[in-house]
Formats: structure tokens, C-alpha cells, sequence
């Protein structure tokens, strides 16, 4: 989930002085000084080349993710160009005159505002007037299925049109045909703090004769008086809106005192085996990269009982640990399988810009933090790369940061049009993103329900539609084609 750090970020190169943030950084990067390499001289890509050679090295790779911030000196273009070319010297922003003709520089601002442009297509503070939602195929109407929860973070559905619901705070909910709101006992206790607490929900493969379902959770401990926490995934038979049997058949280790990127979400493959994403819990330098005896920051795969199918990928490495499926990630909150090929997808949070699509294969290092499209809350570069060999690049990214959660295929015939479509929630600017989808590319996106509400989960129900769940005040929708 995208979040912003309070920090004067004291730059070197281009406009960083343009920032305001509250606290003061003492720090100044050093300007840098580089020619321009003689094949870029002229063409059209030189406003995109100089950011590369100039100022890349202090704001990051992704000039999207640069200008994803709050300005202090203003974004327009004449202040872009002032600031570039004569610089401000108490915030350590060196002046480019004697770099850049003013034509130079105009191309350069010019550029820095198609990234500013891209920011402000998401922002709006306008409430929706309505429930009902024009799309570029149709009209949608968002009919009221539940309220009266607060985070609703993950849903599954029941025989015969029931639907359960986890709340962040702990809370497990049946909701009847009727929208009656039934609380189910014996959830696990969970740390409800930060992003954890009670989050996803699935039922298993064969739930019409077993009853069993899973439930990911922050599960806590205290120990010599230090509060510790991680990611549990607990199975249990539900009857009469009561668990039984409860048991944890996976808990994430090592603990962490973190208590933010649990990760959390579930789903089931076509092998019949249990996929589930595990956070890095905000400590990038020693988890995401590490699979010795460490699970997180990977996406895991273990049988229904918590034992490790044979053929994962690290079985046969010497103190790995062996439900790791894929390693690399950092928060991934969206889990779901593809209708036709079986492949499992994953969406991940990146830092400041970098949000991910992923395509989920054995084995596959996704990255993090070696190679990423964002750069840190402060502004400063995480890495200085975005791709490298061994290392299985996203299929799609989002600049800015779109905070990502559930996901889902649109699946049937109830909506024209989106036939194969990948639909993601987003925390941070309130809305569900469809993403049409070709040759396992993106190809054209589209901003529905824009400021509903921050949109923790999707899913396509067995009756064909497809339902929602929105944050604070918690309200599950149901959208429905009126067309």
C-alpha cells in the first residue's frame, strides 16, 4: 500500500527542490556531471535521455515515479523551467543554465509534465453522486450486498448464494441471501494493528463434503516482553457459523516487530494445492532474497493438510525452505488463477511507484529489492536498475502506485466486453482497474467507480457476477450490467 513519509528529500539534480515534506533531511546529494552521449544528440527522445543522464542517478530510473509527490516551488511549467535552469541553492539544487540551452530545458519541463498529467488522471475527490456507473462497454449499477463491517478484506463463496467475509479487526461474517449480517465464532485471535489482523478467506476444493475452509491471518506472540508477528495460514471446519478443528497448518517464519506486509492472499490451483502470499514485513535487506530457513517475501505452495508437494522448487536445496514457490516479492496482495491456462497471477505493492502484475512460475526470482520501477517514500533510489538477467520482469507496472489488493478474471457472459479482463482493486485512489488483456500483456486499462472507497477485494461469483469489497465504512457491492 502506497503510504508517504514526512521528509524534506534534499535533491541534486532537476527539480527536486521543488518538495515539501515536514521533517528536514541533513543530507545533500552531490550534483552530477556527465556529458551527454554524442548518438542521442539530436532527436526526440532527448528530453528523456537528459533525465536518464542528468538526474536519474538522485530521482530514480522512472520519471512517472519521480513526480508522484507533492511540490514545493509549484509544478507548472514556468516554475519547472526556473528551478531547472537557475537552480536553489539552499536546498542543494544545483542550476543547469550552462548545461541546457532554454530550449533544452522547455523540452525537459515539457516532459516532466506528461509524468505530472499521468499522476493526475487518478486524482479526484469527488464522491460518486450515484450508484450507477458509466464504462466504456456499458453501465454498471453497484447494488448494496452487505454493511456494517469495517475492512472487509477477503470473500468466499457458499453453496447456495451465501457469502463469508473476513473483517480486518478480527471479525468473520456469513452474509445471507436476505444481506443479514451472521457473526461466526472460533476465528483465530490476530494482531489487529498496522495492516494486519484477520484477512483472507477460501474454502477448499472439496468444501461441499468437507466443510473446510482457510483462513490467512497475523498471528502475534510476545516474547522476553517484545511484541513479534507474522503470517498464518489456519484450516477449520465451519458448521452452524461456528469453527471447529482449527489448526495452523502454516506460520511464516522468522518473526518479525514489524507489523505491516503481511501479503495474505489465497488461492487454490489446478494441482489441487494451496498458493499463498507472505510479505516481507517492510525489511527488504534480509528477506525477499533469502529462501534459507526464511518465507518471507515470497508466494508459498504446500498441500491442504500443510505438508510440501514434491516437486517445489527448493525440495532438494540444503536448509531451504521448502514451501517457498517463487521468492523476490514484497507485498503481494492479489492472488487468482487464469480461466484458461491454470497459471496463478499476483499482483505486489512496490515501494513509491512499481506496482506489479506478475505471472507466478516455480522457481522465479521476482526482484525485490534488486530490480524495481519505484524508488523509496523519502524519494531516495532503492535500486538503481529495473531489470537483470535472472530475474523474471512484471508483465505490467503501475507509475504512480496504484496500491493494489484483490484481483480476478472476468469470467462468463454477464459483461460485454470484459471477457477475459484482469480486474484489480486499488487502495490507494479508490477505484477497480480493468486491464484488457493480450498475449499476457496489458493493453488498455480503464478507472471504474473512481473514489467508491478503498477497494480491498474482487472476485467473480459462481453465479457470474461479480462482487466487491470496500473499506471503512465496510460494504460489500455487487455490479450489475443495466444495459
Amino acid at each position: 500500500m502506497i503510504k508517504y513519509v514526512g521528509t524534506t528529500l534534499v535533491l541534486a539534480a532537476l527539480t527536486g527542490g521543488y518538495l515539501s515534506y515536514t521533517q528536514q533531511q541533513n543530507t545533500a546529494h552531490q550534483p552530477l556531471h556527465k556529458t551527454l552521449p554524442a548518438e542521442v544528440l539530436p532527436g526526440k527522445d532527448l528530453p528523456a535521455e537528459n533525465y536518464r543522464t542528468y538526474c536519474s542517478g538522485c530521482h530514480g530510473e522512472k520519471m512517472d515515479a519521480f513526480v508522484d509527490r507533492q511540490w514545493k516551488h509549484g509544478n507548472k511549467k514556468e516554475d519547472l523551467f526556473n528551478t531547472i535552469k537557475h537552480g536553489n541553492a539552499n536546498d542543494g539544487m544545483p542550476s543547469f543554465d550552462s548545461t541546457f540551452t532554454d530550449k533544452e530545458i522547455n523540452e525537459l519541463a515539457d516532459y516532466i509534465l506528461t509524468g505530472i498529467k499521468n499522476v493526475d488522471r487518478y486524482a479526484d475527490n469527488n464522491k460518486p453522486s450515484s450508484n450507477l456507473f458509466k464504462t466504456k462497454t456499458g453501465s454498471i449499477r453497484l447494488d448494496t450486498v452487505a454493511t456494517g463491517m469495517d475492512v472487509p478484506w477477503g470473500m468466499a463463496f457458499l453453496p447456495k448464494g451465501e457469502l463469508l467475509v473476513t473483517d480486518r479487526n478480527g471479525k468473520f461474517y456469513r452474509v445471507g441471501t436476505d444481506r443479514s449480517l451472521h457473526a461466526i465464532s472460533g476465528a483465530p485471535e490476530v494482531l489487529n494493528r498496522g495492516q494486519g489482523g484477520l484477512m483472507d478467506v477460501i474454502l477448499d476444493p472439496a468444501f461441499a463434503s468437507n466443510k473446510t475452509i482457510y483462513l490467512s491471518y497475523a498471528k502475534f506472540k510476545n516474547e522476553n516482553g517484545t511484541l513479534l508477528a507474522t503470517t498464518a495460514i489456519l484450516k477449520a471446519r465451519l458448521e452452524d457459523d461456528q469453527l471447529t478443528a482449527q489448526q495452523d497448518i502454516f506460520v511464516a517464519m522468522p518473526w518479525q516487530r514489524t507489523q505491516h506486509h503481511y501479503g495474505s492472499r489465497m488461492q487454490f490451483g489446478k494441482d489441487g494445492y494451496l498458493y499463498f502470499s507472505v510479505g516481507e514485513r517492510g525489511n527488504e535487506k534480509q528477506n525477499p532474497q533469502e529462501i534459507k530457513g526464511n518465507a518471507l517475501g515470497k508466494i508459498h505452495r504446500i498441500k491442504s493438510d500443510g505438508s510440501i508437494p514434491s516437486d517445489n522448487p527448493f525440495v532438494k536445496v540444503k536448509d531451504a525452505q521448502t514451501s517457498i514457490y517463487t521468492y523476490g516479492n514484497r507485498n503481494p496482495q492479489g492472488l487468482t488463477i487464469h480461466p484458461v491456462t491454470g497459471e496463478i497471477w499476483e499482483n505486489e505493492h512496490g515501494p513509491r511507484g512499481g506496482d506489479e502484475i506478475n505471472i507466478i512460475k516455480p522457481g522465479s526470482n521476482y526482484g525485490w529489492p534488486v530490480a524495481t520501477y519505484g524508488i523509496n517514500y523519502n524519494g531516495k533510489i532503492i535500486s538503481s536498475i529495473s531489470e537483470k538477467e535472472g530475474i523474471t520482469a512484471p508483465i505490467h507496472y503501475w507509475i504512480p502506485s496504484i496500491g493494489p489488493s484483490g484481483m480476478a478474471f472476468v469470467t462468463g457472459n454477464k459483461y460485454k466486453g470484459w471477457e477475459g479482463n484482469l480486474l484489480t482493486g486499488s487502495l490507494r485512489f479508490q477505484y477497480l482497474n480493468r486491464s484488457v488483456i493480450k498475449n499476457n500483456k496489458v493493453v488498455e486499462e480503464e478507472i471504474l467507480f473512481k473514489n467508491i472507497g478503498r477497494l480491498r477485494d474482487v472476485r467473480m461469483a459462481p453465479d457470474g457476477f461479480i462482487y466487491i469489497a470496500v473499506e471503512s465504512p465496510g460494504t460489500i457491492y455487487k455490479l450489475v450490467p443495466v444495459n
